[in-house]
């Protein structure tokens, strides 16, 4: 299945977003807009509501009877809405029938219950208060104007005038609509295109890195100067693939038995060390007697005592010693600890007791009943050689300031001669403090 890029998504995003404000913005135009058309329209009303009335004022001047008054307030209702000023209009009498209709056939029907209404009021003599009755079902609103002297209502007229509706708002805007959603979209796609710059493009350089990295260039570093979190990011993934190199100059310096960190790890692990000015120690490994052990049973076997010695020191240091302890295997039969110094009798003791306990179960019965093993010496003698052992020497810069990792060496040298006289697993540290001059 193809992925969605992130472009992709920000595009999609963008766009999302861009029809959501530009919505928002006609919305609230659109409501704007007809609150707007409706205050004028019922302005407009009210204008025309008093030049009816003004009107009719001049028609009773003249002293004409009512028809010949109505047939003057016929035209003048004519006029307004051929002239769009009003959407409709009748005229009541005080009987409230419908005397006369912009819409004929009305005429001479009775009102409706509103004009009822309307009509009794006129006819008590009672004051019309000028509000607008809305019909939203019809989109209008309407206005009564009392034809007639208070208490002798003798005519009503209702004008109806058209509400605000969404055509008529949005013929208002869409211009302004238009201008303001292409300026919404143009600076979006500014916006894309920049976080396309900013976040894409690292993350295209990342992803390209990773790809040279994988195939086994850890030479390469990634340069993203954003001053923020991509910046970091980078910084991280340049950390990364530094540790990769160590690790992989570890991996390949590492015991293929054992997969314990060689002689490079060692050295570099204590010359840190050195450089720091920490107090450490470092404790040498030796079997002892496995030359007669790997002669008797063999290559395999002599691995498995070798690999069983390399657990039993991560154990000890997983168990009784820190984080930061070393294990690691030079070659052979030779193991090396870089530890703490007060973690040193622990750490031993736990190796002592497990190696003296669990090299027992490599040999046969029978060696074990005896206590020792028959194989040839060195100088090709057959010899009697006692059940394996360990011996360990310690070397540590808490009584004597230690230089370099060559002296390290060599002082352990001294110490293991010691270690190897004993003829039993031991632990033997050097203590000696500096010489006074």
């Amino acid at each position: 299945m193809r992925l969605i890029t992130l472009q992709s998504r920000i595009v999609v995003l963008l766009t999302t977003f861009t029809i959501i404000i530009i919505s928002i913005f006609v919305g609230i135009q659109l409501f704007q807009q007809m609150n707007i058309l409706n205050s004028f329209n019922e302005s407009r009303a009210k204008i025309v509501s008093l030049v009816l009335e003004n009107t009719w004022e001049k028609i009773v001047s003249f002293g004409l009877p009512d028809d010949k008054k109505i047939e003057f307030m016929q035209k003048k209702i004519n006029t307004l809405k051929e002239t769009q000023e009003i959407a409709q209009a009748y005229v009541l009498n005080k009987e409230g029938v419908i005397v006369f209709s912009t819409e004929k056939h009305l005429e001479n029907k009775k009102g409706d219950f509103t004009d009822d209404y309307i009509v009794d009021k006129m006819n008590k003599g009672e004051s019309l208060v000028r509000e607008a009755i809305i019909d939203k079902d019809r989109n209008v609103f309407s206005f009564y104007v009392p034809l007639g002297e208070k208490g002798q209502g003798v005519f009503a007229v209702r004008l109806f005038f058209s509400l605000a509706n969404l055509s008529s708002a949005y013929s208002q805007i869409y211009q302004t609509g238009i201008i303001v959603g292409l300026m919404i979209i143009f600076i979006n796609f500014i916006l894309g295109v920049f976080l396309s710059h900013l976040v894409i493009g690292p993350i295209k350089v990342f992803s390209g890195a990773a790809k040279v990295i994988a195939s086994g260039r850890l030479d390469l570093r990634v340069n993203v100067a954003t001053g923020d979190e991509l910046e970091i990011l980078a910084k991280t993934f340049n950390s990364m693939t530094e540790e990769l190199i160590r690790m992989k100059e570890k991996a390949e310096n590492a015991n293929p038995l054992t997969k314990l960190p060689g002689n490079i790890v060692i050295r570099e692990e204590i010359e840190k060390r050195i450089n720091e000015g920490k107090k450490f120690a470092v404790i040498y490994c030796d079997l002892d007697n496995f030359k007669a052990y790997n002669d008797k049973y063999g290559i395999a076997k002599g691995d498995e005592a070798i690999t069983l010695t390399g657990e039993i020191l991560k154990e000890a240091v997983k168990n009784k010693g820190s984080n930061d302890d070393l294990v690691g295997h030079e070659g052979g039969d030779d193991f090396l600890l870089v530890t703490e110094l007060q973690e040193t009798k622990n750490v031993t003791d736990y190796i002592i007791s497990e190696f003296n306990k669990r090299i027992r179960n490599l040999f046969d019965k029978d060696d074990l009943e005896r206590g020792h093993i028959v194989s040839h010496a060195r100088d090709g003698s057959i010899k009697q050689f006692p059940i394996m052992t360990i011996s360990m020497a310690g070397v540590t810069n808490e009584y004597r300031r230690i230089a370099s990792y060559a002296e390290v060496t060599n002082r352990a040298a001294e110490m293991k001669k010691k270690a190897k006289n004993l003829e039993r697993s031991c632990f033997v540290l050097d203590q000696r403090k500096e010489e006074q001059g």
